[in-house]
């Protein structure tokens, strides 16, 4: 009995391991590459920086670029006005924005998805008010409204979060909501009601496996938007304050570094 089981289980891990290699066999391999070794660097900032991220060394400030004249290999892409590393301010600042973006995504993602869900099932005057709501979320510019509640509240990383949060749901819930308009008119549905399941068993065991799939792939698109609308507060000076890098907030400074450097054209080649 225990061999038998043993056995089973064997078969089952191998399985697992089989597919998870049929995975990745099939996905295309620069884009997978990409997305690995930006996790691993996000994963591993503090051992991959070569400097402190936010130790200010003042002997050291204004340093170009290696690829321009009177760069140095001690700091790659130079350092910022303080003296800190620029490199080591993006490899920090990656985690950064990769926590922004998924704290916002699995938040406002998953609210949106909920009230989609409720929208589309129940319809009537519950879907009106929910999608009035989000259209009046979706008729202001994204940019703009995020950086009102960044001047407003205050920057920093939580109000960064509680922006993108804001205006992410919204989305969601308009896909997920038209996802279950056409879910639930199919037959399985319907047998599901006869068969005595309540309204909240229909959701969560019908409805929301078959919607799963679309949520998936909002969540992977929405991921750089996240980062943009982060990098656009940060270079607005509505992002996260000083001494914590910005994810790519630094395109600020590192233009006037640039153009300070007199190697503007240098760098572009």
């Amino acid at each position: 009995m225990d061999t038998t089981l043993d056995r089973s289980m064997a078969v089952t891990t191998v399985s697992g391991w089989t597919t998870w290699l049929t995975v990745l066999k099939r996905a295309p391999k620069l884009p997978t590459a990409i997305v690995m070794l930006t996790l691993a660097v996000a994963i591993f900032a503090p051992a991959l920086a070569p400097y402190s991220a936010v130790d200010a060394d003042l002997r050291a400030r204004g340093r170009p670029p290696v690829f321009i004249e009177e760069g140095s290999r001690e700091y790659l892409l130079g350092t910022d006005r303080q003296g800190r590393d620029i490199l080591s301010r993006i490899i920090v600042g990656t985690r950064i924005s990769l926590s922004v973006a998924a704290l916002s995504i699995l938040v406002g993602g998953g609210v949106g998805t909920a009230l989609g869900l409720l929208a589309g099932y129940r319809g009537g005057w519950v879907d009106a008010l929910i999608m009035r709501t989000v259209d009046l979320t979706l008729a202001f510019p994204s940019i703009l409204l995020a950086l009102i509640f960044a001047v407003t509240v205050g920057a920093s990383f939580w109000v960064v979060v509680a922006v993108l949060r804001f205006i992410l749901w919204a989305r969601y819930a308009r896909l997920v909501r038209g996802e279950v308009l056409a879910w639930k008119q199919l037959d399985f549905v319907a047998l599901a009601r006869m068969a005595g399941c309540s309204s909240l068993r229909i959701i969560i065991s019908h409805l929301l496996p078959n919607v799963s799939n679309s949520v998936v792939v909002l969540s992977t698109l929405q991921v750089g938007w996240d980062i943009v609308v982060e990098a656009s507060l940060s270079f607005l000076g509505r992002g996260f304050h000083p001494p914590h890098p910005p994810g790519v907030g630094w395109w600020r400074k590192g233009a006037s570094m640039l153009i300070r450097c007199g190697g503007y054209r240098s760098a572009l080649g």
